[in-house]
């Protein structure tokens, strides 16, 4: 066959942390397909950045062995399968394995680990850092396997780990039921689950990983084994935050709640003018909000979106997303007061299904658009940090950008700091400055922008970060301060149950010695 030729696009710009130059001549060598005598190989990279030789005849006889698509560069699709979410991230794995069951995970986990190759995992693929691909490995992508079944006499759900949120709210609502999950619907539930997960429902309920009865997990010695409370126990523990260091969940288990389908939802703006009264009102009325009752403080440049008059489109608004899960009529009653205070310039807080509540959000994040985020727990909402923030949102670069401040503080803060490596229970809110752009000529000065914002908001940090709001950048330093006092209790887990540490692109945790 002729030689498929696939290049590499430099991220310098990025401060990529390993030599430019090294990864273009391992990436160029594992993306071409070669014809040696009779025998067609594969160039694919080892987890120790070497090259590794696979034989075709070995890529068939797994290709043949799955009920899913094995996708090689080479193949037809692949441009398609590869991009995840972030446009930022641009990546060529040597395969991508389109899983529609446990038995193809453990066969592609197996494979991977016989041949110490590098290996991605991809839920929904919408991780920030995309660590749902890899250069020159293998990925295995669950994104085909979205059965979720509901018990709705004991109120749990089963889900495989390649839904997004949406499947999950769409066939729990048909039961009045909900599970906590995140705030926008394609979101994977996998990397949200593992990375702990919070969502609308966070202040009543916990983390998400709180709320996980079970997973099922194929472990990296290719055995399926079931976590939970009495079943592996240190592996379930790991699992509820750890994120993808110990296996790969192939289903999760959740305990669902009731609620819905009809709640109290939706967005309103106040003017940028108004911002520094409006961040202190909301404040003060978030603090004493029940916990039923979750609002989401954003400001933005105002989006040219039917519900905002087009005199503001492009200017500065804060953005309040609103959600009240309680009974209606109390919800109504809960919300007046912000519907009231200084005459919003647009409010769409109404009646709403949950399902289209948790819809409302998705065009915020359109998949291929390029984004960096930078986020720390808070222990309150202070005066002092939101003046900062609003200081720096009058400085967006990009009209996609925002800086927002999502409440968590309730449920969570109730669990003991031992009861999952999700911990940071000593956190009353996220706050995440995310920058959004389009184009590549635009990296820079976008990025530039979060990481001046970040800096001078971080003071007003717990100390403590989202792991699954790390970006690709970020060092070990901040994988550690996201576990705190759990790390090494993970490092000890990872030992045991990937001590060769071949589940290693993600936030990674490295075996204890």
């Amino acid at each position: 066959m002729s030689r498929a030729a696939l290049y590499y696009r430099s991220d310098d710009a990025r401060g990529r942390r390993q030599d430019a130059m090294r990864r273009y001549a391992l990436q160029l060598a594992a993306w071409n397909m070669i014809a040696e005598g009779s025998s067609v190989v594969i160039r694919a990279v080892a987890v120790d950045d070497t090259i590794v030789t696979l034989e075709q005849a070995a890529v068939d006889t797994l290709r043949t062995g799955l009920r899913g698509n094995l996708v090689a560069a080479d193949s037809p699709g692949y441009e398609d399968a590869r991009p995840v979410w972030n446009g930022l991230i641009d990546r060529r794995p040597a395969l991508i394995a389109r899983c529609l069951g446990t038995s193809d995970i453990a066969q592609c986990v197996s494979f991977a680990r016989e041949r110490g190759l590098r290996l991605a995992i991809r839920g929904g693929g919408h991780n920030i850092a995309g660590l749902g691909t890899c250069d020159g490995g293998i990925v295995i992508d669950l994104s085909s396997m979205r059965g979720v079944l509901v018990d709705s006499t004991q109120r749990t759900a089963r889900a495989q780990a390649g839904c997004v949120i949406g499947d999950v709210d769409a066939e729990t609502q048909l039961h009045g039921l909900a599970a906590v999950l995140g705030f926008v619907s394609t979101t994977g539930i996998g990397g949200l689950t593992v990375g702990g997960g919070f969502g609308y429902t966070t202040r009543r309920f916990g983390w998400t990983c709180d709320n996980v009865r079970s997973m099922d997990v194929v472990t990296a010695d290719g055995r399926v084994v079931r976590a939970s409370e009495t079943e592996h126990p240190d592996l379930f523990w790991g699992l509820r935050g750890g994120g993808g260091n110990f296996g790969v969940v192939s289903s999760f288990e959740y305990a669902l709640y009731p609620l819905g389908p009809e709640i109290v939802a939706g967005v309103m703006a106040w003017r940028g003018e108004e911002a520094a009264d409006v961040l202190a009102t909301v404040a003060e009325f978030v603090a004493a909000a029940p916990p039923e009752l979750t609002c989401v403080t954003i400001l933005r440049k105002a989006p040219p979106a039917p519900w905002l008059p087009a005199e503001v489109h492009g200017k500065l608004v804060v953005v309040l997303a609103v959600c009240h899960t309680g009974a209606i009529a109390q919800a109504e009653k809960d919300v007046a007061p912000l519907k009231a205070f200084r005459k919003p310039v647009g409010d769409i807080v109404t009646r709403r299904t949950y399902v289209a509540h948790q819809r409302l959000l998705d065009a915020t994040q359109p998949k291929g658009r390029r984004y960096y985020w930078k986020s720390e727990y808070l222990p309150r909402v202070e005066a002092a940090m939101l003046a900062r923030a609003l200081a720096h949102a009058e400085r967006l670069v990009s009209p996609h950008s925002t800086i927002a401040v999502f409440p968590i503080d309730g449920a969570l803060n109730r669990l003991g700091p031992e009861h999952s490596p999700a911990g940071n229970r000593d956190a009353a809110a996220v706050l995440n400055v995310m920058s959004s752009w389009e184009q590549a000529t635009d990296d820079a000065v976008n990025i530039a922008w979060a990481q001046t914002a970040w800096e001078d908001l971080r003071e007003f940090s717990t100390g403590g970060n989202y792991v699954n709001f790390l970006a690709d950048d970020e060092p070990e330093s901040r994988v550690r301060a996201a576990y705190g006092t759990h790390y090494q209790r993970l490092r000890e887990i990872k030992q045991q149950w990937d001590a060769a540490n071949l589940f290693r692109v993600n936030k990674n945790i490295a075996p204890a010695p």
